[in-house]
């Protein structure tokens, strides 16, 4: 049975938005608070259990610039951008940026705290990451994707985010750029 010409072209035209959306930093399929937007204020990463830090909030961190990254150690994606977060977290922790990993579960076995604390351990995650078995900061995020970053500028804004893998250098340039003003 041949596909109507009708449907082809909106097809043709469906895939040609999505290339659009995904070669810019415009995302399509998000709605909300945070999501994909910019230039809006960060919404709360108050959270109960913190490793490696002391609790921290958007208060604590104004004059940072900071990154928000939701992950979860079973995501094979995040644990491919674990090492550009290390790098960044080293390579720019001296000239006030942080990074906070809100871990989010995916599965049961990823709510566990013995089972997060060992794995941030064993892959040395020195950063502060808090635990959002209840995807309390996750929903004022609005958030849907794992792996996804927030840079926060030092007046608490999000100014860029970005979902999934790749756009490395461009991460990287975004947080110089707000590490200068």
């Amino acid at each position: 049975m041949q596909m109507s010409i009708f449907l082809k072209r909106f097809l043709m035209l469906a895939m040609l938005v999505v290339t659009i959306a995904s070669l810019t930093d415009f995302n399509i399929f998000t709605t909300g608070q945070a999501s994909g937007k910019v230039n809006i204020k960060a919404p709360s990463i108050k959270g109960s259990i913190w490793l490696n830090s002391k609790p921290l909030s958007n208060e604590s961190l104004k004059g940072k610039v900071y990154m928000v990254e939701f992950w979860t150690f079973g995501c094979y994606n995040c644990r491919n951008v674990e090492p550009y977060v290390k790098k960044w977290y080293q390579q720019y922790q001296s000239q006030g940026f942080e990074v906070v990993a809100v871990h989010s579960p995916e599965f049961a076995h990823e709510k566990n705290f013995e089972n997060v604390k060992g794995y941030i351990q064993k892959e040395n995650i020195v950063y502060p990451v808090v635990l959002d078995n209840d995807f309390r900061i996750w929903k004022r995020f609005n958030n849907r994707y794992w792996p996804a970053m927030y840079l926060v500028d030092k007046k608490g804004i999000i100014r860029y985010a970005h979902f999934g893998e790749g756009r490395y250098k461009k991460t990287e340039s975004v947080i110089q750029r707000l590490l200068a003003e």
